[in-house]
């Protein structure tokens, strides 16, 4: 088992956790750090690995601020994992170089890189209580025992798990295992805290409370963290700004209004958001336009269904609204809030999406609609 601490050079780059601060000192410290931050804390220059003949990632180059919280989003075997693992030291480069705060660490043990990292499946000794599981990384640094103490109880106190400190992981739930590994990851006061899919074994109730609870201490502390996910809710949720990636690449990068409301291609749509992706033929028959891009992408909530049984078309039809065009709904989907709609119409099937607003509002198998699609949200895609 490989354990990332971080050395004490890099505790001049986080804020320490003072021997009378609270977490609201911290913040407060952190506010005037981060607004003046280099956006090129973390540099990525050209990054290429590949495991004997396949290339799992080929020209990655980014640039990410001192304290952003930066997503790598993308489908399993796009590289993600194997970059975190890169950046954090457990696999070698083929190609370019890692900087941080203007320093290379490119060759640098993992012990050295001032990195945290928390892992999906926990990696804690089950033969340690949680404490001890905490200060691990602090005893391997040598770290003087009532500093050792302080600074556990501290990280404890920040992930909600000072009542536990006595446990064994056998005796924890996942997700207090999970902030257990986090704890563990935070108590060295690393420059960076990568964490590789760590919510993705927890059930929905408990990822969900934990996604807002990483993200507020992520803010609290002001740490740059780099976040790996294939769940697009997590990482538009959480995200300062998200890398999508798509074949060992990085295809697009933005913040989550960008990347879900304007994909660059027919491969961001067809993973962000459920797009409807069409040709130009199809877009033309359906929208009684011309585009001059090959592809356009609609998402299904810029599409209205009107029943044809209502006296005339209208009721929340968008302003800016193509000619409309008849359709028939072929499948239906309850989604909680949201009701999704396969709806054949023009010889294409749609998905939509409409609030669920209550059993009188469902709209029937089978049966007709008009379909209108706003305008304003139809998104030209890249080759």
């Amino acid at each position: 088992m490989t354990t990332l601490t971080a050395t004490p050079y890099a505790r001049d780059h986080l804020p320490t956790l003072e021997r009378r601060d609270t977490v609201a000192d911290v913040a407060t410290r952190q506010q005037g750090t981060t607004a003046t931050a280099s956006p090129n804390y973390l540099r990525l220059e050209s990054l290429a690995k590949r495991f004997g003949e396949t290339q799992v990632f080929s020209q990655i180059d980014a640039e990410i601020a001192k304290g952003e919280f930066v997503t790598l989003l993308g489908p399993s075997g796009c590289g993600k994992s194997t970059l975190l693992r890169a950046i954090a030291g457990l696999n070698t480069l083929d190609e370019g170089r890692i900087m941080v705060g203007g320093e290379e660490i490119t060759s640098l043990p993992p012990q050295q890189r001032g990195v945290g990292m928390v892992f999906q499946h926990y990696a804690l000794f089950p033969n340690m209580r949680v404490t001890d599981n905490v200060a691990f990384g602090l005893r391997m640094q040598k770290v003087p025992q009532e500093e050792r103490r302080r600074r556990v109880d501290e990280v404890l106190r920040l992930v909600e798990l000072r009542e536990h400190a006595d446990k064994f992981p056998h005796q924890l739930s996942g997700g207090q295992c999970q902030r257990v590994a986090l704890a563990r990851a935070l108590v060295v006061e690393p420059r960076i805290l990568l964490m590789d899919e760590p919510l993705s074994a927890l059930d929905a109730r408990i990822r969900r409370h934990l996604r807002q609870q990483l993200r507020d201490i992520q803010k609290t502390l002001g740490l740059t963290t780099l976040f790996v996910t294939h769940d697009q809710e997590e990482a538009l949720m959480m995200s300062d700004r998200i890398f999508l990636m798509h074949d060992g690449r990085i295809l697009q990068q933005g913040d989550a209004e960008a990347l879900y409301t304007r994909p660059c291609s027919h491969q961001a749509a067809g993973f962000m958001g459920h797009y409807n992706v069409l040709s130009g033929e199809q877009a033309h028959a359906l929208l009684g336009t011309v585009s001059k891009a090959a592809r356009v992408a609609l998402r299904p909530e810029a599409i209205y269904l009107q029943p044809v049984s209502e006296a005339s078309p209208g009721g929340e039809v968008p302003t800016h609204a193509g000619p409309g065009c008849r359709g028939v709904i072929r499948r239906r989907q309850l989604l909680g809030n949201i009701v999704r709609y396969a709806v054949e119409c023009a010889g294409i099937e749609l998905s939509v999406d409409a609030l669920n607003r209550g059993s009188g509002h469902l709209l029937a198998e089978e049966s007709e609609v008009f379909v209108f699609v706003d305008l304003d949200e139809v998104q030209e895609l890249e080759e």
